[in-house]
């Protein structure tokens, strides 16, 4: 699959990206998991967090969050990491991670990266350099586990 990226600061999404970022999330993380929680914390669009997106063919195929260091947390927090239902199977969350590493790189280039995996993708952020930093936890009903790249 022949994806474009972006890897754009909140204040330059546009409201079309924005929405289908949104609408990717909620179909993934609510629907497709079955789980009820407020994607919509106030985080997108607040301080320097950036927005990673994949698309392909003009349809957005794969996002990731990322939450700029602030005065909760002096590390950089990565997060909402989904591939559309239709582009899985194709190695897109590798690809998506590690493009989201190298913009945290070049934003933050000596800062902490840390992540709060589903528990069964442990090995899978394990292969792309985190290792865990807390027993596994339930959120909202789901496995999880606090990683740290290595």
């Amino acid at each position: 699959m022949d994806l474009t990226w972006a890897d754009l600061h909140h204040s330059a999404l546009s409201a079309r990206q924005l929405h289908d970022l949104l609408a990717l999330r909620n179909k993934v993380f609510v629907v497709e998991q079955q789980c009820s929680y407020q994607d919509i914390d106030g985080r997108d669009l607040a301080g320097d967090n950036r927005h990673v997106l994949g698309t392909a063919r003009g349809r957005l195929v794969c996002y990731a969050r990322i939450l700029a260091p602030d005065a909760r947390n002096d590390a950089v927090r990565i997060g909402r990491i989904a591939v559309s239902k239709p582009a899985r199977g194709q190695a897109l969350g590798r690809k998506l991670v590690q493009r989201t590493l190298a913009a945290v790189d070049e934003h933050w280039p000596d800062a902490l990266v840390e992540l709060a995996a589903q528990a069964h993708l442990q090995a899978f952020y394990g292969e792309l350099g985190f290792v865990p930093t807390s027993e596994v936890y339930d959120d909202d009903g789901i496995p999880h586990i606090d990683m740290r790249r290595a």
